[in-house]
């Protein structure tokens, strides 16, 4: 008995220091409703990319990549990739992150410039060097240097949209006490000396469609799961603005021992709470996928009740879920889902709490 114990920790010391090195992957068997893809609104090419991926033979990573890089050709609802969401002097940036649930590797990118492909050189941060997120110029340079082409991101849409904003003294923004008066005019703004009351009215004007992102949930036969997003963040930012898509536990959250997890919304409101990683620890803790995408957006209400935000959550069985905050204009959340159930890609709605 002594030396059969002794042989069995062996072992288990040895499977240990596999899965660290990236020899096993810390997967379940595979379920029923696996695999999944699982992603925020109705994008259905993407989902249709991520299954194909699969099907094909690919990895949860390459299927994540492939669904949100579709998403970025397509102009997805031109909130997602080039030609979309100008900055406030006129220029599209890139954010995105992709998340390996098996070894929890992460690679972001952020405030990328002239870049297409925004996905894929979050991918190539994980493949090739040690770090997490890199951000503006210098992901830029990453790219290249990885030989992604440098392409212009605007577009005759990005320039009616950035043109019509200054006819409309730049309005709306996201300026707070300044000078001059930043609900009146357009820059260049100084900071005021004395500081108004006002600092929530962005979260009192509901602009639907103004935050979006694709997050995308991929789970495989084996029940090894990854997750990402794709975005071109908040239409009139101020430049070198990051909202929530890059940051992991906020964009998007993966872990194959529990679940994946990724929103859509107001990514100034929704990054402070880390709902992505919140969902996964419910998830973690037994809660179902809808009533874990239901309670993050509930914290999230008692401190913001009229932002605009949606979280999709799947665990490692292949269940899946979402919630949304009801407010005017957004009292329904669309997202796709495709599993051997289903049989093909098909939209889901959910009505928002």
């Amino acid at each position: 008995m002594r030396n059969g114990g002794g042989a069995c920790e062996r072992w288990w010391s040895v499977l240990l220091v596999l899965q660290a090195a990236g020899g096993l992957a810390p997967c379940s068997a595979g379920a029923s409703d696996l695999p999944l893809v699982l992603n925020t609104w109705p994008f259905r090419h993407a989902t249709e990319a991520a299954w194909n991926t699969l099907q094909a033979g690919g990895s949860e990573l390459d299927a994540v990549e492939k669904g949100c890089g579709q998403c970025e050709i397509e102009q997805c609802d031109g909130s997602v990739g080039y030609g979309g969401s100008p900055d406030e002097h006129g220029e599209t940036t890139l954010d995105a992150m992709i998340m390996d649930g098996n070894t929890m590797e992460v690679g972001a990118v952020a405030d990328l410039r002239r870049i297409k492909n925004a996905i894929g050189v979050a991918r190539k941060v994980i493949q090739h060097t040690r770090h997490t997120l890199l951000v503006g110029e210098s992901a830029t340079m990453f790219a290249e240097s990885m030989g992604f082409p440098s392409e212009d991101l605007t577009t005759q849409g990005s320039l009616s949209i950035h043109l019509k904003w200054l006819n409309q003294n730049c309005q709306p923004n996201f300026w707070k006490n300044v000078i001059p008066d930043a609900s009146k005019s357009c820059g260049p703004y100084k900071q005021a000396n004395d500081f108004s009351k006002e600092e929530n009215a962005l979260e009192k004007t509901v602009q639907v469609h103004n935050h979006d992102t694709i997050g995308m949930i991929v789970i495989g036969q084996n029940g090894c799961i990854a997750a990402g997003t794709s975005t071109n963040g908040a239409v009139h930012k101020i430049q070198g603005r990051v909202g929530d898509s890059p940051i992991a536990g906020a964009g998007a959250y993966a872990d194959s021992t529990a679940g994946a997890a990724a929103a859509t919304g107001d990514g100034d409101i929704m990054m402070r709470f880390l709902p992505s990683y919140q969902a996964v620890e419910y998830m973690r803790a037994g809660m179902e996928p809808a009533v874990a995408c239901q309670k993050v957006i509930s914290r999230i209400q008692k401190y913001a009740p009229f932002f605009f935000g949606a979280v999709i959550c799947a665990n490692t069985s292949g269940s899946y879920g979402a919630a949304c905050n009801k407010v005017p204009g957004f009292t329904q959340f669309h997202f796709m889902a495709s599993n051997p159930t289903l049989r093909q890609p098909s939209e889901q709605i959910v009505d928002c709490i």
